[in-house]
């Protein structure tokens, strides 16, 4: 089976396409975006209700407080409200306050707040959104405009 290079795991994982697109959003937010490696997570298990899940991706701010879900899934798989409500499901243990969701041709982001999950038109950059500036600069989601 051919294998692709995981930067935060530092080994050779199966190269499904699920997994093309968790790297490829890997490198785009930390490349593009200037999300710092060092504060990535990849698929770790966490408690969702009473069943044990993996979640794809987790970045986390300056207190190791997860910051960003990310959810993946490979390119021929559509983002639907199941995923959101998936990523949703993780998100009540991990409380990140934004959630990614990309299969590589639709991203999708959305920000968590106390009234609800609100769609967004860019994907933050790190440093200017921990800062407390509002300032987002790349649009990540024509779907959503």
């Amino acid at each position: 089976m051919e294998q692709i290079f995981d930067i935060i795991r530092r080994k050779y994982v199966a190269k499904t396409p699920e997994e093309e697109v968790r790297q490829h959003t890997i490198l785009l937010l930390n490349q593009q975006f200037n999300y710092p490696i060092t504060r990535f997570s990849v698929e770790s298990q966490i408690n969702v209700g009473k069943t044990i899940k993996r979640y794809d991706i987790i970045v986390r701010d300056e207190q190791q407080k997860p910051f960003m879900l990310v959810e993946c899934k490979a390119p021929n798989v559509s983002i639907s409200e199941k995923t959101l409500s998936q990523a949703l499901a993780y998100n009540i243990e991990l409380k990140a306050k934004y959630i990614l969701i990309t299969n590589g041709n639709t991203t999708l982001l959305f920000r968590i707040t106390k009234n609800g999950v609100i769609q967004q038109k860019t994907i933050p950059q790190l440093k200017l959104l921990l800062s407390g500036k509002t300032q987002n600069i790349a649009i990540c989601c024509p779907e959503a405009q």
